[in-house]
């Protein structure tokens, strides 16, 4: 498949018809078919299949180990599956070449880590902002971009506040506003909350489930916390890199 064939699409695509096999109310953006992982002589993953429906938030659940965060991965394009396919709005993406996929996780892709990741020489907005900038966006216009998302996520007058000049929980939502700011299909968070004390944690969790459907974005959360994957619509548990099963919540 030619690389400009996924490159080029909208991000949210007009929706098609599902597929008999698919969410049965929610058509699948991104979809993994078999996918084996190996590092060294263990594999990570054995096999999973799992897909997420447009605009559905699914939490990916299971202990250490379990190949939870190796799952995020391969469906991010962060990493390449040794055997098996992903497929992101009907295209498949785990074979295409390095640039194509940077530009993939830039444009229609969002990030939250448990760290924030944020540049602690940057402002709040300019940290926002960034994606855009990257992209290729005039200064003013990511800026003002990334401006818009302060008031949205409750930290308005923390534009020009940086990293270090935050809490922990502000900063988590300062990434939670750069993931969402390219209005991506699938925003991927691995353990958005896993440094945060509880209420921060819960407080990042609404705002970023709120913001993801407000923008129709599908979220993939890997969590090991129960109260954490309660914000999601449906939740798999990932045992010895195999789905050992799934819920509806």
């Amino acid at each position: 498949m030619p690389e400009t064939a996924v490159l080029d699409r909208d991000p949210h695509p007009a929706t098609t018809p599902p597929d008999e096999t698919d969410h049965p109310t929610t058509p699948a953006v991104l979809r993994a078919e078999g996918l084996v992982k190996r590092f060294g002589q263990t594999e990570a993953l054995r096999g999973v299949d799992v897909e997420v429906g447009r605009g559905e938030i699914l939490a990916v659940m299971g202990p250490s180990g379990s190949g939870k965060s190796t799952l995020l991965h391969c469906l991010a394009a962060i990493l390449r599956p040794d055997s098996g396919r992903v497929l992101y709005d009907g295209g498949r993406i785990d074979d295409l070449g390095e640039a194509a996929r940077t530009k993939l996780r830039r444009n229609a892709f969002g990030f939250v880590f448990q760290f924030g990741q944020l540049v602690p020489e940057l402002p709040a907005v300019e940290n926002v902002a960034l994606p855009l900038l990257l992209d290729g966006v005039g200064r003013s216009a990511a800026t003002a971009a990334a401006t818009e998302m302060f008031p949205r996520l409750g930290l308005e007058g923390l534009e020009n506040r940086r990293p270090g000049e935050m809490s922990g929980g502000q900063a988590q939502r300062v990434a939670v506003a750069r993931a969402l700011v390219t209005r991506p299909g699938v925003v991927f968070a691995d353990e958005p909350t896993g440094s945060l004390d509880s209420l921060a944690g819960e407080q990042v969790m609404e705002l970023l489930t709120d913001a993801a459907r407000a923008s129709g974005a599908a979220v993939v959360l890997v969590t090991h916390e129960p109260r954490i994957a309660a914000y999601a619509d449906r939740e798999v548990v990932v045992r010895d890199g195999r789905i050992a099963s799934a819920s509806e919540r």
